[in-house]
């Protein structure tokens, strides 16, 4: 009798059950302002906020190296519900202890971001397994729910029904801490309920109508699998990890800085001047603020709207020719922010633009991972792909909050342009290294 085989499409259910939940760290500009607040309990530096970010993104990135490795070994399913277990655990803990700037390092940025560097890939590598006939489409909506997870915890703590940060009270706890301690247990649990099937295809099935390219034929696919080693011996592989490096610089730049940057903006935009002694400058300074939440909801929306469009259309115009233009949009954008910023209208089309072409990176770097060096492999290869999006990481949030930090006390927001200049031209460098990429072969 013919074993049933589960229906393909609970995967991508599944993986968006677990991407919801480890989007949390796109969330983490909801918190900045409390936590950087002059008057405020906690009062960190702009670049004391952005390092927890950023150590979030680098240790997501480097754990996920080792779970792509694991991931046979330890299987699917494991590795996931640990990861869903470690990224709840490390909120819950920066809830209860985490009243510093060191312990909210460690909990939210190193234990946080190493929950979502195991559990990351696993959508991935199995969705692939069981989509090898729409790897665009299903990379996309395999990561779909990180972007869109981002929306719901940003609204919620921020402005759903008051805002959890200012309604929130769990065991005497602040507001911030208090978000911790519920986001770190509803993480956990999504993160496990998805994994539950995170499993690979019977070994030989293929989709109904599906035949596999040959070795003969044109598409890259048909190309032999190659093992880690071997991929990072080939100049595709750097030429896709430093263009990854520019495209998403400017993604992690926006979304650390997207409220602080938006606040600025705005509220010299209305009146010609961020001197707070202005009688005006408190209340426009909240209007600012309720606008750069919108900014945020919509960039985090785009950007889960970014991978399944971008994954779509990659499957029928190609990875090279997608990830040019993407890079190139991102890049024209970017170098307009600062001008588009000082508008209501021109800074929320922005943030919707710029989150539009970031989600793209986490659809098309991975399908071309697999182009470039095979299905059977991507779980392991992408991780060594993926490491630098954990370089952007540091480098895009620690950009914008070296120069805020640098303007301390200045009345005008031109502190922002510099950063987003440097993260315009690196996109373009992006587009134009992408160019010359094209799938290796085995002598």
């Amino acid at each position: 009798m013919e074993k049933k085989v589960m229906n393909r499409w609970l995967v991508v259910v599944g993986a968006i059950l677990i991407q919801l939940a480890l989007g949390a760290i796109y969330a983490w500009s909801v918190f900045t302002p409390k936590l950087t607040a002059a008057s405020g309990d906690y009062q960190f530096t702009a670049g004391q906020a952005a390092w927890i970010f950023s150590a979030g993104l680098f240790f997501f990135a480097l754990v996920m190296i080792w779970a792509g490795r694991k991931l046979n070994s330890i299987g699917p399913q494991k590795l996931a519900i640990s990861g869903g277990i470690i990224l709840g655990l490390g909120y819950i803990l920066a809830g209860f202890f985490g009243d510093s700037f060191i312990t909210q390092l460690i909990f939210i940025g190193i234990i946080g971001g190493s929950g979502i560097g195991l559990a990351y890939v696993v959508p991935i590598a199995v969705g692939v397994k069981w989509f090898p006939d729409k790897k665009g489409m299903l990379t996309g909506l395999a990561v779909a729910g990180f972007g869109f997870g981002a929306t719901i915890w940003v609204k919620w703590a921020g402005s759903w029904g008051g805002g959890l940060l200012d309604t929130l009270n769990i065991a005497g706890l602040d507001g911030i801490r208090s978000v911790f301690v519920l986001y770190g247990i509803i993480f956990a649990g999504m993160v496990i309920l998805g994994s539950l099937v995170m499993k690979d295809p019977p070994a030989g099935w293929l989709p109904e109508g599906y035949t596999p390219p040959t070795k003969a034929s044109n598409s890259p696919t048909g190309i032999v699998e190659f093992d880690s080693n071997e991929m990072i011996k080939t100049p595709q592989y750097y030429m896709l990890f430093i263009t990854f490096v520019f495209s998403a610089l400017a993604g992690l730049m926006v979304i650390y800085c997207i409220k602080l940057f938006g606040i600025d903006a705005l509220t010299y935009s209305k009146l010609g001047s961020l001197d707070p002694t202005n009688v005006e400058f408190l209340s426009t300074k909240e209007w600012a603020s309720a606008i750069a939440g919108t900014a945020m909801a919509t960039y985090a929306i785009l950007n889960g709207l970014g991978r399944i469009v971008w994954g779509v259309v990659s499957d029928k115009i190609g990875r090279k020719l997608s990830i040019f233009l993407m890079c190139l949009i991102q890049g024209i954008i970017m170098l307009l922010l600062f001008k588009l910023g000082g508008s209501v209208v021109g800074f929320i089309a922005a943030a919707a633009i710029i989150g539009f072409n970031f989600g793209g990176n986490f659809a098309l770097f991975p399908a071309a991972t697999a182009d470039f060096f095979g299905n059977k492999t991507v779980g392991r290869n992408y991780g060594l792909v993926f490491f630098a999006y954990g370089i952007a990481g540091i480098a895009g949030p620690q950009i914008a909050g070296y120069f805020k930090d640098a303007a301390s006390g200045a009345t005008t927001p031109a502190a922002w342009l510099t950063p987003f200049i440097i993260a315009g031209i690196a996109c373009l460098l992006g587009a134009f290294i992408i160019l010359f990429s094209k799938a290796p072969k085995k002598a």
